[in-house]
């Protein structure tokens, strides 16, 4: 495993981006009516997992915080995802390219569970490699 020397080496924080530039680039296509309402949610979100995954690790020197901001990047990887069905109920994404972008997330906010269920690699002090 290479060595993590900020947040942007964390797979799960890369994973995240990517996602978040994919619903960006989908977004566009939205109605302009959406722009202050789904559409904004759904960036708003999906920027969010990124920032809280950045955060926690700003964070790591006290686990508690850590994973306090883990728990924020997982709710908002979740809200994401209801963002993800009401674009696809309302006809303005096809289930067939939200599906692979809802299954992202899923991934996501497993490896987000992993590092909240394991604080003691990721917090400085605490016996952690990182």
């Amino acid at each position: 495993m290479a060595k993590i020397e900020s947040h942007r080496d964390i797979e799960v924080y890369q994973l995240a981006f990517e996602a978040a530039m994919r619903i960006f680039e989908l977004t566009k296509g939205f109605p302009r009516e959406e722009i202050y309402s789904l559409t904004d949610q759904i960036r708003r979100s999906s920027r969010s997992v990124c920032a809280n995954v950045a955060e926690a690790w700003r964070r790591r020197r006290y686990e508690g915080t850590f994973v306090y901001k883990l728990n924020d990047a997982e709710a908002e990887a979740a809200e994401t995802q209801t963002w993800l069905e009401f674009a696809v109920k309302c006809g303005y994404l096809d289930a067939e390219v939200a599906r692979p972008l809802y299954k992202k997330y899923d991934h996501i906010l497993g490896k987000i569970v992993v590092m909240t269920r394991q604080p003691e690699k990721w917090v400085i002090g605490a016996g952690g490699t990182r």
